[in-house]
């Protein structure tokens, strides 16, 4: 967890290294959100082998720049919005909007997760 609020656009690059680091290669696709668009980003993560960055908001650079079809450029622009669903959720549901504090947040968040998960589980169940 990060000391203070720093901005997203300066976190793209911090967060492909942490992938790497904790898969030992870059990710071949990724998907960010508009906050982290900038041509620097995207110029980062081509350097690091990522094949399609997708950010995604309009603003930024072009599409044909981040995916070479416009097929792979949707798709990762919807798995982007599902994310974003998921979040939506554990913040109306489970209280996930109310974090107070970097020494709360991570007990939080994590507890947040571990209802959102059972609440899915007994959803599958059959019953």
């Amino acid at each position: 967890m990060e000391s203070g609020n720093p901005a997203d656009s300066a976190r793209c690059l911090p967060m492909l290294e942490r992938h790497c680091a904790q898969y030992g290669k870059p990710p071949t696709h990724a998907a960010f959100d508009g906050d982290h668009a900038s041509r620097e980003n995207l110029q980062d993560a081509k350097e690091m082998d990522v094949e399609h960055a997708v950010f995604s908001r309009k603003r930024g650079p072009k599409a044909e720049d981040m995916a070479p079809s416009p097929w792979i450029f949707d798709r990762l622009r919807r798995f982007r919005a599902s994310v974003e669903a998921g979040i939506s959720w554990l913040k109306r549901c489970f209280g996930l909007g109310r974090c107070r504090g970097p020494a709360r947040f991570k007990a939080w968040v994590h507890s947040a997760v571990f209802v959102h998960n059972l609440v899915r589980i007994a959803r599958l169940r059959p019953g």
